[in-house]
């Protein structure tokens, strides 16, 4: 009996971390090595300067991507606040 108890205590903890939803990162540059059919690709900058840091000397290109989406909510504003606001 301690052992059928023992047994589903760790499947309960084992199925507890399953429960978390998987996300694909979502970034707007990619980096397409080789060229676009013979190659990979890599969609994980965040910055067009970022991305041909990286593919530099590769031969390889960026492009934006196609699937971005910015995240929903409240944006950080890229206004420059005045120090005085009268």
């Amino acid at each position: 009996m301690k052992l059928l108890l023992l047994f589903i205590s760790a499947i309960c903890l084992s199925t507890t971390g399953i429960s978390q939803r998987a996300e694909a990162q979502n970034y707007p540059w990619c980096a397409y090595y080789g060229g676009f059919d013979d190659g990979g690709t890599n969609c994980g900058f965040t910055t067009f300067e970022q991305c041909m840091e990286t593919a530099r000397g590769l031969g390889s290109n960026c492009q934006p991507n196609t699937q971005y989406q910015p995240p929903t909510g409240p944006h950080r504003s890229n206004k420059v606040q005045s120090r005085h606001p009268y």
